[in-house]
């Protein structure tokens, strides 16, 4: 028979988790003042930096990433605390939650825009661009192309599949962003307004 050894429990970090649940920012504060450890997870597998993003409360969101709260940590959903915020529409802590994570690791900046993406245009608008090199000249202004989230232009909605244009450059990058308003939307542009209501 295994032996199992109690240990007390740590006062400060349930304390922290506690606090951090109930929205209490000076009781967070005074908890991490007495050794809280800052990445315990309560049983519902949430540290307090999920639960600020979760509660939208910005800051207590930037107070303990000030103290070392780790943006990229995951708990058992699989989540960051920056995809908890956003979750519950929570832009403004998000934004804060999102830059943080990104800090950390740059990587996770392509995760945070919609691919694949395309956006239909007539081709006379995209003929008129200074760079604009035609290869479909049996088509007429009006055919309807698709800009990718590459910048490659095409016939279909599938990236790669009867594409009339793919001399990416920033220029056309530029122009389509400027001149067209393309760009592919990110994580910020799916909430709906409604939803940044009352956001901390």
């Amino acid at each position: 028979m295994e032996e199992t050894i109690m240990t007390a429990p740590d006062s400060a970090t349930d304390a922290l988790l506690l606090s951090s649940k109930a929205g209490d920012i000076d009781g967070v504060s005074a908890a991490l003042d007495e050794g809280a450890t800052l990445s315990a997870r309560d049983g519902d597998d949430w540290s307090a930096l999920d639960w600020a993003a979760g509660c939208g409360n910005v800051a207590m969101v930037s107070m303990l990433l000030h103290r070392g709260a780790d943006p990229t940590a995951k708990g058992s959903d699989g989540r960051t605390p920056y995809q908890i915020a956003l979750a519950a529409g929570h832009l403004d802590a998000a934004r804060i939650l999102r830059d943080a994570e990104e800090l950390a690791d740059p990587a996770s900046k392509e995760a945070h825009v919609w691919r694949p993406y395309c956006k239909a245009y007539t081709l006379g608008e995209l003929r008129a661009a200074p760079m604009w090199s035609d290869s479909a000249t049996d088509l007429t202004d009006d055919t309807i192309v698709y800009v990718h989230d590459d910048h490659t232009v095409s016939r279909s909605i599938w990236l790669g599949e009867d594409v009339v244009f793919a001399d990416v450059s920033p220029q056309w990058i530029e122009y389509c962003r400027q001149a067209l308003g393309f760009q592919v939307p990110d994580d910020f542009d799916l909430v709906p307004p409604a939803q940044s209501i009352g956001s901390s």
